[in-house]
């Protein structure tokens, strides 16, 4: 099986660098992009969708077996042609989840949300976001398979940023995506955050360190 594309070309990862960079000359928030393919597995969407089909196609045989008289399918009476009938339909449905907006329909958008704002909080403590010397760590989560974007800050960050401000920079994201572009997205998005933190008072000392690496994360589970 061949691995995945990458999710960013190394002039795409540079550039994000130079972002964060840059918007950390503004502000003492240190900003930690992270991106995941898929923050949970959703297994239980393929067995949901399975299940649906092979009862459905069975429900489906035994209406034909009601309705028809004949003899040319005989074999439609015969409980292993039911069986057979509901496994092929069982296989297809799990088949289709391999389309991406199927699977998403079919696991839901709350099973979804909960994933993405479970895996952002295991990321911001693998990241380590929360050691800084002000806690101004502020990690920028973007889960792919999802299409959900979260902002977590630490509490020097929630103590003067309220959430509805963070709208914004998820809507470049959001825009950068849309447009087949990711890393513009974040460009933009990170250069919002130093903005919008220096707006808010999260103010550079004279002896300000970079306390994160400035780098994107990507992670393929």
């Amino acid at each position: 099986m061949s691995s995945p594309s990458p999710v960013f070309t190394d002039s795409e990862r540079d550039a994000i660098r130079d972002a964060v960079a840059a918007a950390e000359t503004r502000t003492a928030g240190e900003i930690v992009p992270y991106v995941v393919r898929q923050s949970g597995s959703y297994t239980a969407a393929v067995w949901r969708l399975a299940s649906v089909v092979a009862l459905t196609s069975g429900l489906v045989m035994l209406i034909a077996e009601t309705f028809y008289t004949g003899w040319a399918w005989a074999w439609l009476y015969t409980p292993a042609a039911l069986a057979t009938v509901m496994t092929v339909g069982g296989v297809v449905g799990a088949a289709l989840t391999l389309i991406e907006p199927i699977r998403r329909r079919v696991a839901g958008a709350g099973e979804m949300e909960e994933n993405v704002h479970r895996r952002a909080a295991v990321a911001f403590v693998e990241e380590e976001v929360f050691d800084t010397r002000d806690r101004t760590g502020i990690l920028l989560f973007v889960s792919l398979f999802e299409h959900r974007i979260e902002v977590v800050g630490d509490i020097g960050i929630n103590a003067k940023v309220e959430p509805e401000e963070w709208v914004e920079v998820v809507d470049l994201v959001r825009d950068g995506v849309r447009s087949k572009s990711l890393a513009t997205g974040l460009v933009n998005a990170i250069s919002k955050c130093g903005d919008l933190l220096h707006r808010r008072g999260v103010v550079i000392r004279d002896d300000d360190t970079d306390e994160l690496p400035d780098d994107v994360r990507v992670r393929n589970e």
